[in-house]
């Protein structure tokens, strides 16, 4: 597709989306003197739980990609891990096709930890349909859930820790089904590159669509070799990952005590995430405002509140990530890096990362 279509048809969306938000708030748009007045009133430990889901979020993002790499044979720790993620959402939010430049940086990291070409790859991408199958997965949950009335702040509570202590057990059942071994040395990293790297076919002949083709059936070969453990947990670290993210919302909403159904918020969240997932702006910045201000307003939220739990919520979720993605970006630098570039950039499919 050429880059002026492509230009064409984000322009199209994103008036699409605007148009659907002016039709919704047109008869009153929030007022910004009550918007800051309901900012001041906020219930200040549902602010702080918010911000534990999101961050508890974001750290299981991060162990989805660990524990994928750990199915290849690739170990990377915790913290270097989640230094990834914070940087690759950075990049996500805040550059044009930062999706793509993601997935680039991430695959390069990836090599740095002593995957091949091949194993990154099919861990950038298993990562996304992964995510992807995660957030469907709560589109049937939330179908299959009856429509109920309004619903309490103790509902949401109950809620948003018990995702919680679900997180936490997920992150002690990957810590139990991890391998005890002494860490490599310092070069093993290189050395098992150079290794597997050596062992592996050259580039096939013919035409980029005929090596497309043996990329992706080595890349299939790979996944097929993968462990189940690796398959069912990274799914579960992706699942846990969107479900606090909800929470973030949930809580946010409950702090400027937006009085709608815990089923309504996560239509509204989950409708918010499909329009994330066309990329009209950088981590959609704009769109995602709009789109989710719109949503709980339709849903039955006044529209100061609503305006206050948007900021929020987009503050902890998106603005805040970019200048802690840039710090945890000079704690990777010191890392030895591979040159070696990817012959072709894996999708971001379904991640708001």
């Amino acid at each position: 597709m050429s880059t002026s279509r492509k230009t064409a048809l984000r322009v199209t969306g994103l008036l699409l989306v605007l148009v659907v938000a002016g039709l919704t708030l047109r008869t009153n748009l929030p007022d910004l003197g009550q918007t800051l007045d309901v900012l001041g009133s906020a219930h200040p430990w549902w602010l702080v739980l918010a911000a534990c889901a999101e961050m508890t979020s974001l750290r299981h993002f991060a162990l989805q990609q660990r524990r994928l790499l750990a199915g290849f044979g690739v170990r990377m720790s915790v913290p270097r891990a989640i230094a990834v993620t914070f940087t690759r959402s950075a990049i996500s939010f805040s550059l044009p096709a930062g999706s793509a430049v993601s997935a680039g940086f991430a695959f390069r990291q990836f090599r740095t930890a002593g995957a091949t070409r091949r194993a990154a790859g099919a861990v950038a991408v298993l990562s996304a349909v992964l995510s992807g199958v995660a957030l469907l997965l709560m589109y049937g949950a939330v179908v299959l859930i009856p429509r109920g009335g309004a619903t309490g702040n103790t509902d949401t509570l109950v809620t948003v820790v018990a995702m919680l202590v679900l997180a936490g057990l997920v992150f002690l059942l990957d810590f139990l089904l991890s391998p005890r071994r002494p860490g490599p040395p310092p070069d093993f990293g290189e050395r098992l590159v150079a290794h597997r790297e050596a062992q592996e076919p050259g580039r096939a002949p013919g035409g980029w669509l005929a090596r497309s083709r043996g990329a992706m059936r080595r890349t299939r070969d790979d996944l097929r070799r993968l462990p189940r453990r690796s398959w069912v947990l990274s799914l579960v670290h992706a699942t846990v990952n969107w479900g606090l993210d909800f929470g973030c919302l949930a809580a946010t909403a409950a702090a400027f005590d937006i009085d709608v159904s815990l089923v309504r918020l996560a239509t509204v969240y989950l409708t918010v995430q499909l329009v994330r997932q066309v990329p009209l702006s950088p981590g959609g910045i704009g769109v995602v405002e709009v789109a989710l201000l719109a949503g709980l307003v339709s849903a039955g939220a006044g529209h100061s509140p609503a305006a206050a739990a948007m900021l929020v919520y987009r503050l902890l979720s998106c603005w805040l990530i970019i200048p802690l993605g840039l710090l945890a970006y000079t704690t990777l630098r010191r890392a030895p890096k591979i040159p070696d570039a990817p012959a072709v950039q894996p999708p971001a499919l379904a991640s708001r990362r």
